[in-house]
């Protein structure tokens, strides 16, 4: 008999949220941005892509939150692990969607559970990553 005990998933609304706080967190440092929810199963929740963005961000954002969520870190920590000889450096083309290791993506969770990922691109990675963790103090 197991004694985990459940945790709440992500809802679209929490995704939503998300989405609106980091929107704000860009709007407010003047960047636009594109922003991607998934839950702990990789499905999308919720995507928001500012009329002024770039169209590649709304790719970009969705591969950072895929990346935070399949590897459980934020990618802005695990840009070092892809480099030339390093633990990851394979990975990404091991794949069927290549992972994309430049900040912005961050793994959300809950009671210490992986429940889901959220990217941000648009910005600066530094902003991105900036904006992606804002919105998850936001839910908190």
């Amino acid at each position: 008999m197991s004694t985990a005990t459940a945790v709440a998933p992500l809802t679209t609304q929490d995704a939503d949220f998300l989405v609106a706080a980091a929107h704000r967190a860009a709007e407010e440092a003047g960047v636009t941005v594109s922003v991607t929810v998934l839950d702990a199963g990789g499905h999308l929740l919720a995507f928001r892509r500012d009329d002024r963005a770039v169209l590649i961000s709304g790719e970009t954002s969705t591969r950072k939150a895929y990346t935070a969520l399949q590897l459980g870190a934020p990618t802005a920590d695990l840009v070092e692990a892809v480099q030339p000889g390093a633990l990851f450096h394979t990975l990404p083309t091991a794949l069927d969607r290549p992972l994309l290791f430049i900040a912005g993506g961050v793994p959300l969770h809950r009671d210490g559970r992986l429940i889901g990922a959220i990217g941000v691109g648009g910005g600066a990675p530094e902003q991105d990553h900036r904006f992606a963790t804002t919105a998850i103090e936001a839910l908190a």
